[in-house]
C-alpha cells in the first residue's frame, strides 16, 4: 500500500551540507544560469498562477541567500527578505499551510519548499541569543546563527512530536475499533489521530502513552513505530506510531481534545462516504495512518 503522506517527500534533494561554508564555490553556483531561487517575505510565498514562482538568482531581491541544494543538476537556493512585501500583499503571499494544495500539484518540489519554510520560521523566531541577548549573524548558507557577542552557534530545530493510532479489541476483526478526537475549533464531523509533543528525557513510546492517556483518558500498552514526516508548521518532525489499547473507557480532561470516539471500520467507512465523519487530508501522516489501520484508501477529507 503506498501512504499518501510519503508523496511530499518523495523526491529529496542532495542538502550539500559540506559545500556551505565555501564561499567561492557558493559564489559560482549562485551565478549560474540554471539555478534558481524561491523568494521568501518572512514566513511566507507567493505562488503565481496557482504554481511555485521559481526565479532565476538574477532576479532575486537582496535578502539572505539560503542554500537548499541540488537536485537535477540544478542548484536551489531561498533569498528570505523581510516581511513589508507579504504584510503589504497579504492575500498573495501563503503561509505553508496554505502552500500545501499548491504543493499537492507539484510534489517534486515539496522537499524544497519544506527546507526552504522550514529555515525562514527558524531566522523569524530566532533574533537573539538565547544565552546573553546578543546578535546573531548568519553563517554557512543560511544554515547556522553565530552570536557577535559570545560566539555561541545556533542551529535550526525540528521539535519531535507523536502522532498515534490506537486500536483495541482483536486484531484485524470486524470488532476491532480505532481512536480518533477531534480539536474544539474544528467543524462537525472532523476527526483525527492524536499527537502531542515529546518532552525532555522522555522515549518516544512513553510520549505516545501519555499524550493518549492526558488526550483521552486510555491507558496504552504496546506501541510500534510506523513511519514520520516533516512538518514545518512551523519546526515539528511528526513520528507516527501504532499502539494497542488496554483500556477503552475514555475521560476527556484535555481542553485541546472536546471528543473522542472508538470507531470500527465499518462505522469509520459508513461516515467517510456519508461526509458525517471528515478524516485528515493526504499530505498528512494521520491519513496514512488512518487507511494503514483500515486497509485501504477511504473517501473524504479535510
Amino acid at each position: 500500500m503506498t501512504y499518501p503522506h510519503l508523496d511530499l517527500a518523495r523526491d529529496p534533494h542532495d542538502r550539500l551540507g559540506l559545500m556551505r561554508t565555501d564561499e567561492g564555490w557558493l559564489e559560482e553556483r549562485w551565478d549560474a544560469p540554471d539555478a534558481l531561487v524561491l523568494v521568501v517575505s518572512g514566513t511566507r510565498v507567493r505562488p503565481v498562477g496557482g504554481a511555485l514562482d521559481w526565479l532565476p538568482t538574477a532576479k532575486a531581491p537582496d535578502g539572505l541567500r539560503v542554500l537548499l541544494g541540488e537536485r537535477d543538476g540544478t542548484t536551489y537556493w531561498a533569498v528570505i527578505t523581510g516581511p513589508e512585501q507579504a504584510a503589504a500583499e497579504k492575500e498573495a503571499w501563503l503561509p505553508l499551510r496554505g502552500l500545501l494544495p499548491v504543493l499537492s500539484g507539484d510534489r517534486a518540489h515539496a522537499p524544497l519548499v519544506f527546507h526552504a519554510l522550514g529555515l525562514a520560521e527558524w531566522h523569524w523566531a530566532t533574533r537573539f541569543c538565547p544565552r546573553c541577548g546578543g546578535r546573531l549573524v548568519a553563517r554557512a548558507a543560511g544554515h547556522e546563527l553565530v552570536c557577535q557577542d559570545c560566539g555561541k552557534p545556533q542551529f535550526p530545530r525540528s521539535d519531535p512530536a507523536v502522532i498515534m493510532l490506537v486500536a483495541a479489541g482483536e486484531p484485524g476483526s470486524p470488532q476491532e475499533r480505532c481512536l480518533l478526537g477531534r480539536h474544539p475549533s474544528w467543524p462537525e464531523g472532523r476527526y483525527s489521530t492524536l499527537a502531542g509533543f515529546c518532552e525532555p528525557g522522555e522515549t518516544l513510546e512513553d510520549a505516545v502513552r501519555r499524550e493518549v492517556f492526558e488526550e483521552s483518558g486510555v491507558r496504552v500498552g504496546e506501541v510500534t513505530y510506523f513511519g514520520n514526516q516533516p512538518w514545518p508548521l512551523p519546526s515539528s518532525l511528526m513520528l507516527g506510531f501504532h499502539a494497542r489499547a488496554e483500556t477503552e473507557d475514555i475521560r476527556l480532561d484535555d481542553a485541546d481534545v472536546e471528543d473522542a470516539r472508538w470507531f470500527t471500520r465499518e462505522q469509520m467507512r459508513e461516515g467517510a462516504e456519508s461526509g458525517s465523519l471528515v478524516l485528515p487530508g493526504g499530505v498528512s501522516i494521520s491519513r496514512s495512518l488512518v487507511e494503514s489501520w483500515y486497509g485501504g484508501p477511504l473517501p473524504g477529507s479535510w
